[in-house]
């Protein structure tokens, strides 16, 4: 049985962050042991799950259907639901890499236009 404090250092996370996750139904509010409240290792594995969800680009209303699916075994929509984050991503890093690539674009024109001109970059942002 871990504290709080225990529980939130063995996922790297503040301990508001875990009352945060319980205010949003993700873990349970366990009961008052001894003064203190006591988490089990199912809160543990759940945390864990929330921040891998987190690094896949879930949000926190999708890690909460994925919790409820890892209990039902719904790999169908497990599926969907990763479907559809493999799509958003995708979309994401198209966007990502055209910036990239404009801002590179910017970043050689501003290193051949000499210190005496005005910087390409900063007049690419001007409104």
């Amino acid at each position: 049985m871990l504290t709080i404090g225990k529980l939130a250092r063995e996922v790297n996370i503040g301990v508001e962050t875990v009352r945060y996750y319980q205010r949003k139904g993700l873990i349970k509010v366990p009961n008052n042991t001894e003064g203190f409240r006591k988490y089990s290792e199912d809160d543990l594995r759940r945390l864990k799950f929330i921040k891998e969800a987190q690094k896949a680009g879930f949000t926190l209303n999708e890690i909460k259907e994925l919790l409820a699916l890892d209990t039902s075994h719904d790999h169908e929509r497990a599926q969907q639901l990763a479907s559809a984050r493999i799509k958003e991503l995708d979309e994401k890093i198209e966007e990502m890499q055209q910036a990239r690539d404009r801002l590179k674009t910017l970043f050689h024109q501003c290193e051949s236009g000499g210190a005496h001109k005005p910087c390409v970059i900063l007049k690419a942002f001007e409104v």
